[in-house]
C-alpha cells in the first residue's frame, strides 16, 4: 500500500523531553518545566519565522533550527531567571545534538526496511544536526533519505515543507504514510494530503480543528500494524 514511510524527527524518533534530566542537574527544581518551555518556545519561533513571511522562496526571517534552539534556550533561562553560563549552554546543546532515540525507533525502522519499503525523515532540523543525531542513534543504515526544510527555508507546517517528500522520492501523495508525535504536525500533513499516523504516547486528545489522523497509536511500534 505505502511506498514510503516518512517520520518526523524531534519528539517522534528522538526524545526532546529527555533534556529535562540534565536541566534538573543544572537547575535543580526546574528541570521538567524548563524542558517543556524550551520545546514550546523553539516551536513558537519556527512558526513566527514562517508565518511572518511565508514566501515560497523562503522566509526572509529564516534562521537554522539549531540557531532557533539556542535562542529559545536563552529566552527560557531569562524567563525562568536561571543563570545560563557558557558552560551550561554548551552542555545542554551538546546533549541536544545527540538526543536519545525512543526505545523502538531503531527496531521500527529496521522492520520497515526489511519489508522493502522506503524510509525517510522529514524535519525542521538543519542538515548537520540531523546527521549527528541520526548517526549517534545508529539509524543511518535504515533511512533512505533525511529531508530537511533547509531546502525551502520554511518550517513545518508550511505546505512547501511536506512537498519536499514528493521531490525527494518518486511517489504519489497517497503512497506516503507520514508519522509524527506532534499533533500540529500530523494535522498539517493530513491537510497537505498524506495519510498520517499520530504517535500519541501521552494519551492526549487530538486537535479540535481539521481532519483526524488515519491512524493513532501509543508507540512507534504500532506503525508496523498498519503497513
Amino acid at each position: 500500500m505505502y511506498k514510503l514511510i516518512a517520520f518526523d524527527a524531534y519528539g517522534t524518533l528522538f526524545d526532546v523531553y529527555s533534556m529535562g534530566q540534565l536541566a534538573e542537574e543544572l537547575f535543580p527544581g526546574h528541570g521538567q518545566a524548563f524542558a517543556l518551555m524550551w520545546r514550546d518556545r523553539q516551536i513558537e519561533y519556527t512558526r513566527l519565522v514562517t508565518m511572518s513571511d511565508p514566501n515560497p522562496g523562503g522566509s526572509k526571517h529564516y534562521l537554522p533550527f539549531w540557531e532557533l534552539t539556542i535562542r529559545s534556550l536563552r529566552y527560557v533561562c531569562k524567563r525562568m531567571e536561571l543563570n545560563l553560563t557558557a558552560e551550561c549552554e554548551k552542555r545542554l546543546m551538546n546533549q541536544y545534538a545527540k538526543l536519545t532515540g525512543f526505545n523502538d525507533s531503531l527496531s521500527v525502522l529496521k522492520a520497515i526496511k526489511d519489508m522493502g519499503i522506503s524510509t525517510a525523515i522529514l524535519s525542521n532540523g538543519s542538515r548537520e544536526m540531523l546527521a549527528t543525531v541520526v548517526e549517534s542513534n545508529g539509524l543511518a543504515p535504515y533511512l533512505d533519505k533525511v529531508v530537511t526544510i533547509e531546502d525551502v527555508r520554511l518550517f513545518k507546517t508550511a505546505p512547501q515543507a511536506y512537498e519536499l517528500l514528493l521531490k525527494a522520492f518518486p511517489v504519489k501523495k497517497e503512497e506516503i504514510l507520514f508519522v509524527s508525535s506532534n499533533a500540529w504536525d500530523a494535522l498539517a500533513a493530513k491537510w497537505y494530503g498524506f495519510d498520517v499516523f499520530w504517535v500519541n504516547r501521552l494519551g492526549h486528545p487530538f486537535e479540535e480543528i481539521g481532519e483526524k489522523p488515519n491512524y493513532e497509536g501509543n508507540s512507534l511500534s504500532k506503525v508496523l500494524e498498519v503497513i
